[in-house]
């Protein structure tokens, strides 16, 4: 009976194992998604990424800023053309797991501009609402 409940032991991890493994792959091809988006100059696909509630929160140099609509006027207001958008890149530096429904990223961004580079660290608390993983708490810096 032992060697039953072994497998069966065995064979659950590894489905779990293999789940995170989708969902880990699922968020880093968000990410690569958004960075696409962001270098058409496409702030508004660049944000499908998020949540789109007014819970969503997003910390940058300014302060909090609370829901989808707010961050999405901050980003038009910050990014008002392509010389200001530049090109984007991630640089992702940790995904952990929380929950089998939410995810914690850390990673670098980097803009390379014509007008000057700017770069920080972003942390991101992902998390799988109706199916879809989203974005519903960004602090980058």
């Amino acid at each position: 009976m032992k060697p039953i409940a072994f497998v069966c032991f065995l064979f659950a991890g590894l489905l779990s194992a293999a789940a995170q493994d989708k969902d880990e792959q699922t968020i880093r091809q968000l990410l690569h998604t958004q960075t696409i988006e962001w270098n058409k100059g496409n702030i508004e696909a660049f944000m499908q990424t998020y949540w789109k509630n007014d819970s969503l929160v997003f910390v940058g140099k300014r302060g909090l800023t609370y829901g989808y609509n707010a961050t999405l006027e901050n980003y038009r207001k910050s990014y008002p053309d392509a010389a200001a958008m530049g090109k984007l890149s991630f640089h992702i530096l940790k995904v952990q797991r929380l929950a089998p429904d939410a995810y914690f990223v850390i990673g670098k961004w980097m803009l390379t501009r014509t007008i000057g580079n700017l770069d920080g660290h972003y942390t991101l608390l992902l998390k799988k609402i109706r199916g879809q993983w989203v974005i519903v708490a960004d602090h980058s810096s």
